[in-house]
């Protein structure tokens, strides 16, 4: 054995590198430690500074950030998500007399030669008057919400003391549109008289204007129902018009309309007049649409059980007053004859059999005693006799007068009578679903069913034959009442309404549609009455509405009207 090959020594130059590297492998690792410690310390820091800002610092600072990215006013919008109203950059006009600092004086021209070229940019200007707050010497707006290009111009005048500060504005993207419903905010940023009143302290809290509020108006519905209120109004020249469409269910209020309108982008002093919401606010007498409601309490109370029962249709003497009709129809009528030709003399037999009692309880129960229940701030008081009813009375608020009550009051109604008998409070918030207003019985489910079949019939066989859109199943009542004046009733002014539902084998919605003092012209086969005025709008709004609401033409599905039709026109 070779004895090299047991006891060779190592070489001194290799242990030495192998000690170098196991230095250089401690200060590596030494390293990465100093650098991971850095990290976490770093971490640490970022972790309490953000400790600080969220738990320590004030709240103000804390929002500070976030209340710069906000608007300064929430935003509405429609039950779809549309923008009805939001928050606009804009400029005004400052004037500021100290801008120059030199002490000469503020202007470099003369403050009628500004005054005239900001007329030029401005053609709505009061000259004079800007002329005369630039000679006064005093700063102060000179306009507020211009636009950016009218900003530039005013820039390119030369003035330094015209200065154009930033500011919000509020923008309705519809225009005149939903104008009661929205209301207006004034240069203050304060909300006016629509729902910018109602929700004035939720659209500027900063918790809460980040998220807009989503009304039940649908746009698309708007927009037809304020352009068949304005065909009609203007065909027959009324001074006004007003509408509603209402979900029977839920109580959303997915249009409501009064003209004429005015434009929340710029309310001024000519617009103000227009400002009077006739749907909530104005009450009248509305005639011969509360006969149906007179004719359902019966039902509903048992004193009508036999449809086919005739009563005397003559004219009735009470009181030293007689109730009669406008024309003639006949010795007697039963109650289908009674309301699709418009008897208020039936009518006032059929009331007398309720009695006043029952008669003024459910109208109370529909909320006729009250004002009407709504978000919006203006609601009109309706003309309500208190204490009880004599038997006169009661015969005359069965066809719709010695009463007044708003449009809004009648819808709400109407949705009672044919929902099944549910009555709810109308809304403008848009409903979830299984979130609708529990409400309060005020029919039974058979009255509603019946009263159903009684609209269906006025549509198609009575008054209401012009209000009906072929394969919707409209059901409906015309009424006309003369419009109180000095010394009694005005024969010349009429409140026209047709109150209307569909589709009337399961009601989904009503419709209302009023004009203020028609005039009879050419248009409306030269008649006043709501047949010939308010109908026709029933008739062209229901075809536009209907498919977006999800109701279609069918002609082949209609209400069973099989145990009424014999009714019509029979004798004893």
């Amino acid at each position: 054995m070779n004895a090299y090959a047991i006891s060779a020594p190592q070489a001194p130059g290799r242990v030495h590198l192998v000690d170098i590297r196991r230095k250089a492998l401690l200060l590596a690792q030494l390293r990465v430690l100093l650098i991971g410690a850095a990290f976490l310390a770093l971490a640490a820091a970022a972790l309490l500074r953000i400790a600080y800002l969220g738990v320590v610092q004030p709240a103000p600072s804390q929002r500070s950030m976030a209340d710069a990215l906000l608007p300064t006013r929430g935003e509405i919008t429609d039950r779809n998500g549309v923008p009805l109203a939001r928050a606009f950059p804009a400029y005004a006009l400052w004037f500021n007399p100290t801008a120059m600092d030199d002490g000469g004086p503020p202007l470099v021209q003369s403050a009628k030669s500004v005054a005239h070229r900001l007329k030029g940019i401005f053609p709505d200007l009061d000259e004079a008057e800007i002329a005369r707050k630039l000679a006064s010497g005093k700063s102060g707006y000179l306009r507020r919400r211009i636009l950016p290009e009218d900003a530039n111009k005013v820039m390119a005048l030369g003035e330094l003391a015209l200065e154009l500060p930033r500011e919000t504005d509020r923008h309705y993207p519809q225009g005149s549109m939903a104008a009661h419903v929205l209301g207006y905010v004034d240069e203050d940023g304060k909300g006016h008289v629509g729902m910018e009143s109602a929700l004035n302290d939720r659209l500027l809290d900063p918790a809460l204007r980040g998220a807009p509020v989503a009304l039940s108006i649908d746009a698309r519905v708007q927009g037809a129902l304020e352009d068949e209120l304005r065909r009609g109004m203007l065909s027959v020249d009324a001074v006004g018009a007003a509408g509603i469409v209402l979900d029977v269910d839920t109580g959303e209020v997915l249009a409501l309309a009064s003209l004429p309108e005015f434009d929340p982008n710029k309310v001024d002093r000519d617009s103000q007049k227009y400002i009077f919401n006739k749907v909530t606010n104005q009450v009248y007498e509305l005639g011969s649409t509360f006969k149906p409601l007179a004719v359902a309490a019966a039902i509903d109370a048992g004193t009508v059980t036999d449809l086919s029962r005739r009563y005397p249709a003559t004219p009735l003497h009470i009181g030293g007053f007689t109730i009669k009709d406008s024309h003639p129809l006949g010795a007697t009528l039963n109650v289908p004859e009674t309301l699709i030709h418009s008897s208020n003399i039936v009518t006032a037999h059929i009331v007398d059999d309720l009695g006043a009692a029952r008669l003024k309880q459910v109208m109370a129960d529909l909320g006729f005693n009250e004002r009407p229940y709504i978000e919006l701030p203006a609601r009109g008081f309706p003309i309500w006799a208190s204490g009880d009813w004599p038997r006169l009375r009661a015969m005359t608020v069965g066809y719709g007068h010695g009463i007044a009550v708003t449009p809004l009051h009648l819808a709400t109604a109407y949705a009672a009578m044919v929902n099944g008998g549910i009555w709810r409070p109308a809304t403008l918030y848009k409903v979830a679903p299984g979130q609708a207003n529990r409400g309060r019985r005020v029919f039974k489910a058979s009255t509603s069913a019946r009263m159903n079949q009684l609209l269906r019939m006025i549509a198609l066989y009575g008054t209401g034959r012009h209000a009906d859109a072929p394969g919707f199943r409209v059901g409906g009542k015309t009424g006309s009442a003369e419009k109180p004046g000095s010394g009694g009733y005005n024969r010349t002014s009429v409140v026209a309404t047709f109150a209307a539902a569909f589709p009337m084998d399961k009601p989904r919605y009503v419709v209302i549609s009023m004009m203020d003092e028609p005039k009879a012209v050419a248009a409306s086969s030269f008649q006043r009455t709501a047949a010939w005025n308010a109908a026709p709008v029933i008739r062209r709004l229901v075809p536009r509405i209907g498919p977006i609401l999800g109701v279609y033409p069918d002609d082949n599905r209609d209400i069973d009207l099989t145990d009424l039709k014999p009714l019509i026109g029979s004798e004893e």
